[in-house]
């Protein structure tokens, strides 16, 4: 079958899949779905469509919300790539895995389970839905690698997307804080830390050429689940939120508390946390403390976990940037500037934390890439 490499458009052009063309990244949390929308149709072509593919090409381009849960990030589109030998649109859409079913009902409501179009998957939940696609939509899912459509994801989208990649100066002062884009053409090697429900480490050095150096089950899962009992909120945004309000401190135990001021042998300073949630063995101290302070406390305790092993693995592999991304940094500009905050002064400023504005959808997207190699 031929590639469908960037560039390769002769040979993707004769072996294209029939319309439409989807990636999806099933994951413990949420599904991330990449629909390419074709804006080089000749009028023949338009005429010639068929009724389903028209029917779900209007309700996804003309929505940007999707019964309760289906959003369409908009702010996230790009323009004017190439895929498959055609010119289009990309657009990025996510819903909770936990209302699969429903989406497989929409889905077949819209005329998908009536199509010959090939459905590419990544993520856990490629295997754990495979029957249900099979049973409700008369569809096999085509699987493919996890981490191998997340590395295609990333240097597709960097290919087009050049103001992809970006960090954050003075993190820790509100006034001087400000995002700065990085250029990609630099990046090798960088460490990719994944960060969904659990997070995956990668080394990459070039396109083909990357590993799994470690991970940990305590990620965006573990955020929102913990928020969830802690705090009574039902959602991640609301999670956020709750976090954006709250004082750590009040949960945490810090240098200070223990030392009566900074620890200055080993550079550590009187604010930085010694021990997450050490106060709360004060019941004076649980009975003062408020949901905004729990959920802060939360964030910071993932958050500072996941900085600690990506630092540790960047220095054992000898790289020097952290590309961060996953959608637990969706909304959520404080774990950013912690992380960003903490590669920095843990390195001495040798370790540059970096992000991607599409977050969590390069599954999806390397997936898309390995629909074009199916042909008809």
């Amino acid at each position: 079958m031929a590639s469908c490499e960037i560039g390769d458009v002769s040979n993707c052009m004769q072996s294209a899949p029939p319309m439409p063309w989807f990636g999806m990244d099933i994951g413990g949390t949420l599904v991330k779905l990449v629909y390419f929308e074709p804006t080089d149709s000749s009028s023949a072509e338009l005429e010639a469509e068929r009724g389903a593919v028209k029917k779900i090409h209007h309700y996804l381009t003309s929505n940007s919300a999707y019964g309760t849960t289906g959003k369409r990030d908009v702010h996230l589109q790009m323009y004017n790539v190439v895929c498959g030998g055609r010119t289009g649109t990309l657009h990025f859409i996510r819903f909770p895995t936990s209302a699969m079913h429903v989406f497989l009902q929409l889905a077949k409501s819209k005329g998908m389970a009536y199509m010959s179009s090939t459905v590419c998957a990544t993520g856990g939940g490629a295997f754990k839905f495979e029957k249900d696609f099979h049973n409700e939509m008369n569809m096999e899912l085509h699987k493919f690698d996890e981490l191998d459509s997340l590395i295609r994801g990333i240097h597709y989208i960097k290919a087009y997307n050049k103001p992809e990649c970006y960090y954050w100066s003075n993190p820790t002062d509100d006034e001087k804080c400000k995002k700065e884009y990085f250029d990609l053409n630099n990046l090798y090697p960088f460490l990719v830390v994944n960060i969904g429900s659990g997070v995956s480490m990668l080394a990459v050095h070039s396109p083909d050429n990357f590993k799994r150096v470690t991970g940990t089950s305590l990620g965006g899962g573990t955020f929102l689940g913990l928020c969830c009992l802690l705090t009574g909120c039902e959602t991640f945004e609301e999670a956020i939120s709750l976090a954006e309000k709250g004082d750590s401190t009040k949960v945490d135990k810090l240098v200070r508390d223990i030392y009566g001021g900074s620890y200055s042998k080993f550079n550590l300073q009187g604010d930085i946390v010694a021990s997450s949630f050490g106060n709360m063995i004060s019941k004076s101290k649980r009975a003062a403390v408020k949901k905004e302070d729990l959920a802060r406390a939360t964030l910071v305790t993932i958050t500072n976990n996941i900085g600690s092993i990506a630092r540790m693995c960047a220095v054992s592999e000898g790289i020097n940037k952290v590309v961060f991304i996953g959608n637990f940094l969706r909304v959520n500009i404080l774990s950013m500037k912690l992380l960003a905050y903490a590669m920095d002064f843990w390195s001495a400023g040798s370790l540059k934390a970096l992000f991607l504005e599409h977050e969590g959808y390069f599954g999806a997207v390397g997936c898309l890439m390995e629909l074009m190699k199916t042909g008809n």
